[in-house]
């Protein structure tokens, strides 16, 4: 679904990205690991658009995007869900799930199964996302992405400051989604456990680069856990 070749960015006179290439496959969860500083949400970024590539290639669904502008990308199949959420804090949540219809064709509806998995965001339709919890607004984060049926998500570090209980209910949406078969998932994480328990295959990044990769069923035989950390 998502191959990435010899990807170089920098900032300045700063090697933030150095030549990563991976892939990340039709219906599986590849989970990219690293510790803060290490160039991952600047590679999310490069993938989206936002922060323009020096080198290398960014090919997705056998068409090349490298230069394609962040629009084009969601309008190809990119569902992106930032760090930090970025909802709308203003728009009601029936509002902000609209937003996500943006790519799809007029008279489009939100899809049921954002609610089903998500059942509280059918409760508070007409609040505004500011008032919703923490947690309450990375669902929604997740159900507007979702809106725009992708056929890649990628998450930034989806359980940052949630509850446990609304990681949960996060790691049950993603492994349905992913067992459908027909959605890549990549997904940035520093909670070791809620990646590995998630992982078809996993990347670590270091200094901008991929120091390690592998299937998700060894992330401990390979003591993946170490190279995270501080």
């Amino acid at each position: 679904m998502l191959t990435v070749q010899g990807l170089n960015q920098y900032y300045g006179g700063s090697h933030i990205l150095r030549d990563l290439a991976f892939e990340a496959p039709a219906g599986k969860v590849t989970v990219l690991l690293g510790r803060n500083g290490v160039g991952k949400t600047t590679l999310l970024k490069s993938l989206m658009g936002l922060v323009p590539v020096r080198s290398g290639a960014i090919t997705f669904d056998g068409q090349d995007i490298t230069h394609a502008a962040p629009y084009e990308r969601a309008r190809a199949g990119l569902g992106y869900v930032p760090q930090g959420r970025d909802i709308f804090a203003r728009l009601t949540v029936a509002e902000n799930l609209d937003m996500g219809l943006a790519t799809r064709p007029r008279g489009a509806r939100v899809p049921d199964r954002i609610h089903e998995m998500f059942p509280v965001l059918r409760q508070m339709m007409k609040r505004r996302g500011g008032d919703l919890s923490g947690g309450q607004q990375q669902q929604l984060a997740i159900g507007r992405a979702l809106a725009m049926n992708p056929k890649l998500l990628i998450l930034d570090e989806p359980t940052e400051g949630i509850q446990p209980s609304i990681i949960k209910d996060i790691e049950r949406a993603i492994r349905t989604l992913a067992a459908g078969g027909d959605m890549s998932i990549l997904l940035c994480e520093q909670y070791y456990d809620f990646a590995r328990s998630l992982a078809d295959q996993y990347l670590v990044m270091e200094r901008g680069e991929i120091i390690a990769r592998g299937a998700g069923a060894d992330m401990d035989k390979n003591d993946v856990r170490a190279l995270l950390a501080v």
